[in-house]
């Protein structure tokens, strides 16, 4: 059969209820409503599954919040309860809840028809054609769910084929073919589909895929290649065990593989949603996650920030304009001078070669130490090379020891070396920076010279950093009647204070 091309597949996300099925979770009543403004609102998604009918009474109460603000809005046939085959009591949850559409949840495999439910077909069939009936009665529209269609089509075709044609004679405005435990192909996936597609032109079919072997993605586009009509995904991925199909990465494949299928959903409130869900939930989404995690647009080999600024050698469509993101640009222990530069453009700031040599050098020594880097940290990186660059050192702190115990004054070891000769002294203080103080007052005492005095201590770490990298010290010290600073910058504060106070002793001479 040949499939329409230019057609628009509709969208249903599951997250409020087959994503609450993620172990730990729970939405609130009113993160639910929440949620179901911002899917229809804001991504626009077709339909929202939102609740299982008898679950609870937070459920039913979600339900009504969210169908008393879908009448207002023209969405009520938006909004799906999942309900079940038990004799109308799932029909008549759904009715008291004021929603307008059920997603029948019946058996898609004979497997589960005969060791779950011990029916036969026709016995099964029966019992689902009454709820149709009552569901009609009542105004109520009627999605039907196979459930565990995928192993129905590999080891009960009959059964399923039997089904359908049930299902074709009756009044269904969707069949929902789930594959339940996550364990199609997407051979099998185009296959199976490709198959009831053709057998069945006039009825509308979905597709609703999980992720066990992290083929969900690739199951729901060649569902749609196969002629499904609409899809079934979470955000974020959201759904039992491995999770089901994740909307962001499903879309963009859409949107890039399959160009003649269109879908309504705004590509730039993806990250949003998936932020808020995140919140809501609790679980963090993973930093490699396509399109949404915080690392899938930033580049950190040197090589590949410098490919960028020529033709764009390593970007490909997943433009994160696309999706109301920036690409930003590492720094750590694999940078070059290019990714130096990129940051230094987003801070607006110019350096020489020579200097953006020393800044890169500085923060591959970070890297090394496995510190993160951010580009707040640039100014700070800087402005302690400048710093230092053209200073002639004739002080070294060669080594030093720190030790702090509980119930004991910190102690610190120090080997100074001053024009070339090396002196070591040991002393105590309130903590740790003075301990290494007073070791250098002695020294200097020994060497009949005098230290200026230390009059204001500040510690800074770069405002709007989320990084552990750096942090700065500034001391201000007084020699003479005449003041000066010195900073120094280190991942750790004491160190950070050492190197400022080295460069106060390069300083006097």
């Amino acid at each position: 059969m040949k499939l329409k091309k230019n057609r628009t597949i509709e969208i249903m996300d599951t997250t409020l209820r087959d994503g609450e099925q993620t172990s730990g979770v729970s939405f609130s009543a009113s993160e639910k409503l929440t949620l179901s403004k911002l899917l229809l609102n804001e991504l626009k998604v077709d339909r929202i599954e939102v609740a299982s009918a008898r679950v609870s009474k937070g459920e039913l109460e979600a339900v009504k919040q969210i169908n008393d603000w879908s009448k207002e809005n023209g969405f009520q046939e938006k909004i799906e309860i999942l309900t079940f085959v038990d004799n109308g009591v799932s029909l008549e949850w759904l009715i008291r809840s004021g929603a307008k559409v059920q997603n029948l949840l019946t058996k898609g495999s004979l497997n589960h028809l005969n060791y779950q439910l011990k029916q036969t077909p026709n016995e099964h069939f029966k019992k689902v054609e009454q709820i149709f009936i009552d569901a009609k009665k009542n105004g109520i529209l009627t999605n039907v769910y196979l459930e565990d269609w995928s192993n129905g089509m590999r080891n009960s075709q009959e059964y399923v084929f039997d089904y359908l044609d049930f299902l074709a004679s009756q009044s269904v405005k969707r069949i929902l073919l789930p594959d339940t435990l996550g364990v199609l192909t997407p051979n099998e996936t185009k296959t199976y589909i490709s198959k009831i597609v053709k057998r069945y032109p006039k009825q509308h079919f979905d597709f609703h895929g999980h992720n066990d072997y992290d083929l969900g993605v690739a199951n729901t586009m060649e569902a749609v290649k196969a002629g499904a009509h609409g899809l079934h995904l979470t955000i974020n991925g959201m759904g039992e065990r491995a999770g089901n199909t994740p909307l962001a990465s499903a879309i963009s494949v859409l949107n890039d593989f399959v160009p003649e299928v269109k879908s309504k959903i705004r590509e730039k409130a993806l990250f949003k949603v998936s932020q808020i869900v995140s919140t809501f939930t609790g679980f963090r989404i993973p930093v490699n996650k396509p399109i949404v995690g915080a690392n899938v647009f930033t580049q950190t080999a040197g090589v590949h920030a410098d490919g960028d600024s020529k033709n764009n050698l390593y970007c490909n469509d997943l433009l994160p304009e696309r999706f109301g993101r920036k690409r930003s640009y590492a720094l750590g222990k694999t940078s070059g001078k290019a990714n130096v530069l990129k940051n230094l453009q987003k801070l607006g700031l110019t350096l020489n070669k020579n200097d953006i040599k020393k800044v890169t050098k500085r923060i591959i020594e970070l890297g090394d130490k496995k510190q993160k880097v951010t580009t707040y940290d640039l100014p700070y990186i800087i402005s302690d090379v400048l710093d230092s660059k053209d200073m002639q050192k004739k002080v070294f702190v060669k080594s030093y020891v720190l030790t702090h115990a509980k119930g004991l004054n910190p102690t610190t070891s120090v080997c100074l070396e001053i024009e070339g000769k090396v002196i070591e002294e040991n002393a105590s203080g309130d903590g740790q920076f003075d301990a290494f103080m007073n070791a250098i007052r002695k020294i200097y005492k020994r060497k009949k010279l005098v230290l200026p005095k230390l009059i204001d201590y500040a510690v800074h770490i770069p405002p709007g950093s989320n990084s552990d990298a750096l942090c700065e010290t500034s001391i201000t010290w007084k020699n003479n009647n005449k003041e000066f600073i010195t900073r120094g910058l280190d991942s750790d504060q004491t160190v950070s204070a050492i190197v400022a106070t080295e460069k106060m002793l390069n300083n006097l001479y």
